[in-house]
This record gives structure tokens, C-alpha cells and sequence, in this order.
């Protein structure tokens, strides 16, 4: 299940967002409006979500997060764009750190 977040998640919500992967949750995140979306099967769900939201797609990174460990990974084939980012490894350290902010504000310690 796909939720899209503007605040904290619940740990219902966190529940609901782990059910695809058991272990670790698929986000993007909007880094200008600070909107996550988290759950289901790929990144690109999450970034259609987004999308359907009203975001821009320059302003949409992907990562997957595991509760458990706090760990987040920044490799999304929705981070492959030849103007912004030539890698599916989110490269640009000011980006990889907005959108850790916003992963850990809306899903870490619950």
C-alpha cells in the first residue's frame, strides 16, 4: 500500500507501508514540497503518487529505508536523469541530505 505523507507517520501507517517488503520501505520524496510517499512494489509507484499529487518530477528522489537499522539507500532507477543525476545512485550530496531529513522526520523512531 502506497501512502502519501506530509507529517509523521503513524506506526499504523508505517505497518501498512512495510507489508510489500517486510523489511525496508520504497519512498520518494518531494524535496520542495516536503510530501514523502512510501510502500508498494517500486520507487516509480511512489513517484506516480507524487506525480498525481501535483510534484515535479525534477523534484522527486527515491531511496528505500529500513526501520529497523535507520539505514537508507539512495539507488532508484527514478533517480536515473541525464540533466540532473547520470547515476540510479543518487550522487549530489545536498539532495541525498534533504531527502534523508525528510525519510527520517516522517518514519524514523516509531
Amino acid at each position: 500500500m502506497i501512502l502519501l505523507l506530509r507529517d509523521r507517520a503513524t506506526d499504523e501507517q508505517l505497518e501498512q507501508m512495510l507489508q510489500q517488503h517486510k523489511f525496508y520501505i520504497k519512498t520518494a520524496v518531494d524535496i520542495e514540497r516536503r510530501v514523502l510517499a512510501g510502500g508498494g512494489d517500486l520507487h516509480a509507484d511512489c513517484e506516480e503518487k507524487l506525480l498525481d499529487d501535483g510534484s515535479r518530477q525534477q523534484d522527486i528522489w527515491a531511496a528505500s529505508f529500513m526501520p529497523v537499522t535507520g539505514k537508507i539507500t539512495y539507488e532508484s532507477m527514478v533517480n536515473l536523469r541525464p540533466r540532473q543525476n547520470r547515476s540510479m545512485e543518487l550522487l549530489d550530496p545536498n539532495i541525498r541530505e534533504r531527502v534523508a531529513q525528510i525519510i527520517m522526520e516522517f518514519l524514523e523512531n516509531l
